[in-house]
């Protein structure tokens, strides 16, 4: 039996307002308009079945792959786990507390260091969200579009950009963060609670290390 082709998304993505009939838990949708964003459409199950290769089959793939090479294995086995962690982290929270908001990953980033510093210049918010500072225009304006951000000139020099959160904007972070943290909780459920601690402890110790500069190249 042939499966219903999913209608893809409108070129201009619903805004909060408009009915949104398409659910996380029955991601693609073969009706309606698709209120997920491209990542989270990507992460559905449907996608997850035909394209996904489990940890365990890609270690063996790594294994054989360098069989014989000098190399110092548990560093990548180390840096590979942690980026491997860090997508699928950003795959689950876009598909499940992101996603009925019509917010990406980069743009939920983006909300939260603005939150956060209250009003700051866009060139620190790209690299607060390690980001281009031409994806974050586009991040921002599309934000704006939706009544989330405001811009406005620096004081000092009108070539500068200030942005900062609107009341909507501060509404749905106030709101939406409790969700995203039970997402953050749901992650690391697996590790006890002195297990967390100490994986949190050694990544803070590998960004500080990294952004005081590597100690040898």
């Amino acid at each position: 039996m042939s499966r219903a082709k999913p209608r893809p998304a409108p070129a201009d993505a619903p805004g909060a307002g408009d009915e949104a009939v398409c659910h996380p838990e029955r991601c693609p949708c073969t009706d309606g308009n698709c209120t997920l964003s491209r990542t989270a459409r990507a992460a559905s199950p449907d996608a997850a079945a035909r394209d996904y290769r489990t940890l365990s089959a890609t270690e063996a793939a790594v294994n054989e792959r360098l069989a014989g090479m000098a190399l110092d294995m548990p560093a990548m086995a180390a840096v590979s786990n942690v980026y491997r962690a860090a997508g699928a982290i950003r795959n689950h929270v876009e598909h499940t507390v992101l996603a009925p908001h019509n917010l990406t990953w980069t743009a939920w980033v983006v909300l939260w260091v603005v939150w956060i510093w209250e009003e700051i210049e866009t060139r620190l918010v790209a690299a607060e969200a390690g980001i281009s500072k031409g994806t974050l225009t586009g991040v921002a304006g599309t934000l704006e579009k939706r009544g989330l951000v405001a811009r406005r000139a620096h004081p000092d020099d009108g070539r500068r950009v200030l942005l900062s959160l609107t009341p909507s904007g501060r509404k749905l972070m106030t709101e939406l963060f409790p969700q995203f943290n039970k997402q953050e909780a749901l992650v690391v459920e697996s590790l006890s609670a002195d297990e967390t601690k100490v994986l949190a402890a050694a990544l803070r110790k590998i960004v500080v290390d990294l952004e005081s500069g590597p100690a040898s190249a």
